[in-house]
């Protein structure tokens, strides 16, 4: 910039030019204004607050007095002369009598003469820069003072002679415009200059940046104002001045175009009728204008900016309420189709592209209204146009997902294995934006449902993959299942979870020759699959999808567990149980019948897989939503009606009889409990459980079990009198569910039971001595340790005692398990009854630890615990006894197993006692060296790791044992036959290494040569890869630990001494 700066000439004399330096142009426009002040400062154009008209009529004269004799000046006064010659209004306005209009002229002139200029110097070759100078600027590029020059020139050029000649409404009040019959002349000259500015970059953006408004409302005025306002203008000059106002709309910043015709179009009508007529023409061309910069590409950002530009949320309610309120109305006035498009189509095909294109603005503090406006259009577009909107809105956003849903015909066949259907970018922007518009927007309309439901199946998979990878998806993925489970109709969810299930075909899952694949940026790909030609590991692959898929769908039913929607799938599951059992007992079974053919035989097979995931999903659901999965008491009631049903269609007998009588004893407890006090019930109540009557009546007289029959009788007429007439039974199984002790009678209300309680309590046999026969028969036919009498309790023990013990010999595993948790909570709670028959429980205890299930065993386990862990004087001794010598006449197999089970009780004892296990430290080392010598391999590699972790609650301090330890752990890791074995041996080792670090020198001086010795063979001549890493990772331990030793960190320290 230093030679424009730089480029005034010397007043007094000097070589003349051979043109006008933009510098002399910049110095006539300053004397043609005179000193700048503080008003010039104003951003607002209008008249110059300091220069009155003798100040004008002043400066005009001293610039043609300089013009004329100033030596230099030459060359201005020439180019002027020529501006002037091709503009004859300006001409005239100078040389005329008006101080304001001739000064506009004047500066009119005069900056046309710096556009001519500047357009000369940028069209001249550019000076090229000095080796390692940066570049020169460019010849037509003005210092900061002359711009600061030439922007107040425009605003006193656009206030005096732009403003003053608008017409009325845009312009100044009614007597203050210019003499009659000169506005429309006047009005074109300026607005042609101006124009003929805007088209240099260095004026026209000054220019169109503070003078945008009044320049648009004169060409508007010209070129589409009634022909009143312009009068003295040819229809040439008002098509030139059309087409100008196209040009300057089309090169302007789109949203401060916008901006600029929103304004004018929102003008506030002046207080003279003629005034507001005049408003009217200029709302309807600004609404046009407006229309076709919606219709340009990239229309809809431009709009939507020009709109929002500057609403960032504000602070507080009122603004943000007042930015969602606009961002509302733009998203309304973009679904609706302006007049002057075709049709209706042609205008959808033009716009939802660029809708879409809303939801990816990269912009945060924007994203949000962009996102709304967005939203907004496309629900409302959805309401008005549904036709329309599916075919140009929602199939483009839901697009990638249906190119891989399997009811999408997609050449996938000819695509190669690997191949990249839809990239991990696309797919994480399809899923946002489906949250966006669906979540977000929350319009649950039958259009948008349905559309969603076409892709639910591939969201479920995605949210099933997430749900097993790091993904972000998850998150999303989740919250549009549970959107639509809950706005769509309670049957249509139901379908849907039904479709999830993969149990009916009402929601398309992902093509079958579709993967997911994990995205390097957190997200996920779906690619072409490869062929599995290996059938195990394709069936694998099928079970361990299904696994998941089932899992996936029970997490996702338990955040619908308050709307009530997992409850009414579970007895829609139940339901369906039931209908696939009747098919497949009515089904001929043609792998045993003669003669089938090979559709009977798929058939068979497809209704035995049906079975089988229902009877998967079923579990699943027990497990992982029943706690609170019924909400009110219809749901109990439906749930109750279609065990009943299954039980009075397919009474229990063959294979499955003791499940499903357990399944029976559990519905008619659930009736017992709700009728005995569970539930405070109320007459509308009665009225939903009146609906079990026929069945309970049809199940008491078909059922073949004469107790089932007294129960289910004796419920029917509890119902049927609303309670008032309970007979003993259903008080008894009532309290066998609630777990009250006989003759309590019922509680406190405590809710509708969420979970099903265990059927087969010690306390559900209705009282008779008949149900404790049965009862003791099936214990006498029980296969286990434990199927002997059960022990007679201390007659001084409590009734509540007496049944809990012999409860625990129940043949129902769940019944037992309860009872022993209940024993082992009383040893917890310290019960005086209870620790004064320690011997007994320890007894009772010891016998359930053999039992096959591991739901009572594990009860067991907890109980001899907690009880080793409150005496272990007199526990430990025994529990040591049993695991180092098995009980005689018990099967090999049997007695290592319950010796590892021992095991695991002596390791939750010793973590128990804590630093009290130092004092029966040898006995528990001794016991485990005693077992790692067993002819069992398991129980080998047991007692091996419960020796490592022993020595890990020790502390390590092992003493003169650790040369036992380490002798036994050498021996076996060299010479036992079992991998797992020499594994839990190289296992022990690493655990002392790690444990011990820096202190390793010291407490296994005497053996680690050999350790080291020990752990060099296994790493060279060991077959078993984990035993090597085992050793691998060990040596890594030690060589730690040695360098620790033998290279000690170096430490700076300060000592300061003070002398004496």
């Amino acid at each position: 910039m230093a030679a424009l700066a730089d480029s005034r000439l010397d007043m007094a004399g000097g070589a003349q030019p051979d043109a006008a330096e933009p510098g002399r142009v910049v110095e006539a426009l300053e004397l043609l204004l005179g000193p700048p002040s503080d008003g010039d400062r104003a951003a607002e154009p209008g008249p110059e607050p300091a220069l009155c008209p003798e100040t004008l009529r002043r400066n005009a004269a001293a610039l043609e007095e300089r013009l004329a004799r100033a030596a230099g000046w030459a060359a201005l006064r020439q180019l002027r002369a020529a501006v002037l010659s091709r503009a004859p209004v300006l001409a005239a306005g100078v040389a005329g009598a008006e101080p304001g209009w001739a000064t506009a002229c004047g500066l009119l002139a005069l900056l046309l003469c710096l556009k001519e200029r500047l357009a000369a110097l940028a069209a001249s070759p550019a000076t090229p820069a000095a080796p390692g100078a940066p570049p020169p600027p460019g010849a037509d590029t003005l210092s900061v003072g002359q711009e600061r020059a030439v922007r107040r020139a425009l605003r006193a050029a656009v206030g005096l002679g732009l403003l003053p000649h608008l017409p009325l409404g845009l312009g100044p009040e009614p007597g203050l415009g210019p003499p009659p019959g000169t506005r429309g002349p006047r009005l074109f000259a300026v607005v042609t200059a101006l124009v003929e500015l805007a088209r240099l970059p260095a004026l026209g953006a000054p220019l169109l940046a503070r003078h945008l408004r009044l320049l648009l409302s004169g060409l508007c005025g010209l070129g589409h104002g009634p022909a009143a306002l312009c009068q003295g203008v040819s229809e040439a000059e008002r098509a030139q001045c059309r087409e100008a106002l196209r040009d300057i709309l089309d090169r302007v910043y789109q949203p401060l175009a916008v901006q600029e015709l929103l304004i004018l179009q929102g003008q506030p009508k002046q207080r003279s009728p003629s005034a507001g007529a005049a408003l009217a023409w200029l709302r309807r061309l600004c609404g046009h204008l407006l229309s076709e910069r919606l219709l340009r590409p990239g229309g809809v950002q431009a709009v939507v900016r020009g709109v929002l530009e500057g609403t960032d949320g504000g602070a507080g309610a009122e603004a943000a309420a007042l930015d969602w309120r606009k961002c509302d109305a733009v998203g309304k006035i973009l679904a609706a189709c302006p007049q002057q498009c075709l049709s209706l189509e042609d205008y959808y095909r033009q716009v939802c592209p660029q809708i879409l294109d809303l939801l990816h603005i990269q912009d945060k503090v924007a994203a949000r209204q962009f996102q709304r406006v967005a939203t907004t259009t496309l629900l409302t577009m959805a309401r008005e146009q549904p036709q329309l909107a599916e075919r140009h809105l929602l199939q483009p956003l839901l697009a990638p997902l249906r190119r891989c849903s399997q009811a999408t015909e997609l050449a996938v066949e000819d695509l190669t294995a690997g191949a990249v259907l839809v990239p991990e970018a696309e797919l994480g922007s399809c899923v946002e934006d489906i949250l966006k518009v669906y979540v977000v927007g929350n319009d649950s309309s039958s259009l948008l449902l349905g559309s969603l439901q076409s892709v639910l199946g591939v969201v479920f998979s995605l949210y099933s993959f997430a749900k097993q990878n790091v993904s972000y998806l998850r998150s999303p993925c989740q919250d549009i299942l549970l959107w639509f489970l809950e706005k769509a109709e309670r049957e249509q969810s139901l379908a849907v979870l039904e479709g999830l299930a993969r149990l009916s075909s009402h929601v398309p899952s992902l093509h079958p020759q579709c993967q997911l694949r994990v995205g390097s940026e957190g997200g996920a790909a779906v690619i072409v699959g490869e062929t599995i030609s290996d059938e195990d590991e394709a069936l694998y692959q099928k079970i361990s999808l299904e696994q998941c898929h089932v899992e996936s769908l029970v997490e996702l039913l338990s955040h619908c567990q308050k709307s009530g929607l997992a409850g009414d799938f579970f007895i829609h599951c139940l339901k369906e149980l039931t209908q696939v059992v009747a098919e497949d007992e009515a089904a001929p079974n043609p792998t045993v019948e003669p003669g089938g053919t090979l559709l009977e035989l798929e058939q068979c097979q497809a209704r035995q897989g049906r079975k089988l995931l229902v009877l998967q999903l079923v579990a699943a659901l027990c497990e992982g939503v029943s706690d609170t999965v019924f909400t009110d008491i219809v749901q109990v009631q439906e749930f109750l009606a279609a065990v009943l049903h299954r039980a009075c269609a397919h009474p229990a007998q063959g294979p499955g009889a003791a499940a499903e009588a357990q399944t029976l004893a559990m519905a008619m407890g659930l009736v017992a409990a709700v009728l005995g006090g569970a539930a405070q019930l109320k007459s509308s109540d009665f009225v939903v459980l009146k609906r079990l009557v026929p069945l309970l009546e049809e199940l008491s007289r078909t059922y073949p079990e004469p107790l089932t029959q007294e129960l289910a009788s004796d419920l029917r007429i509890a119902i049927c009198t609303h309670g008032a007439c309970s007979p003993g039974t259903v008080g008894a199984a009532a309290d066998g569910v609630l777990g009250r002790k006989a003759g309590m009678g019922a509680q406190s209300p405590a809710g509708i039971p969420g979970r099903a309680p265990s059927p087969s309590s010690p306390r559900d046999g209705h009282g008779s001595p008949l149900a404790h026969r049965d009862r003791s028969k099936e214990q006498s036919t029980c296969r286990e340790p434990s199927a002997s009498a059960a022990p007679r309790a201390d007659s001084l023990a409590p009734a509540g005692l007496q049944e809990l013990l012999v409860s625990a010999y129940d043949p129902q595993p769940p019944s037992r398990a309860a009872a022993l948790r209940r024993l082992a909570s009383l040893v917890t709670q310290r019960d005086p009854e209870a620790l004064r028959i320690q011997e007994k429980l320890l007894q009772v205890f010891l016998e359930n630890v053999q039992h096959e299930d591991a739901f009572v065993y594990l009860s067991a386990i907890q109980g001899i615990a907690l009880l080793s862990s409150e005496y272990p004087e007199r526990i430990l001794p025994v529990l040591l006894a049993q695991y180092e010598c098995p009980a005689q006449g018990t099967e090999d197999t049997m007695a290592a197993v319950t010796r590892m089970k021992l095991g695991e009780v002596l390791m939750r004892v010793t973590r128990a006692l804590g630093d009290m296990v130092f004092q029966h430290r040898e006995p528990l080392i001794r016991a485990f060296l005693r077992g790692a010598r067993d002819p069992d391999s398991a129980l080998r590699a047991s007692s091996l790791s419960n020796l490592g972790e022993l020595c890990q609650h020790l502390g390590f301090q092992l003493g003169s044992i650790i040369q036992e330890v380490t002798c036994c752990v050498t021996a076996i890791a060299r010479t036992d036959p079992e991998a797992e074995v020499r594994r839990a041996a190289v296992h022990v080792v690493v655990v002392l290494l790690r444990g011990l670090s820096e202190k390793v020198t010291e407490v296994l001086q005497n053996v680690l040569r050999d350790l080291y010795r020990l752990l060099k063979h296994v790493a060279t001549a060991e077959r078993d890869a984990a035993t090597v890493l085992h050793a691998q990772l060990a040596l890594e331990e030690l060589d730690t630990a040695m360098r620790r030793v033998l290279f000690p960190p170096q430490t700076l320290e300060k000592k300061i001494v003070v002398l004496p």
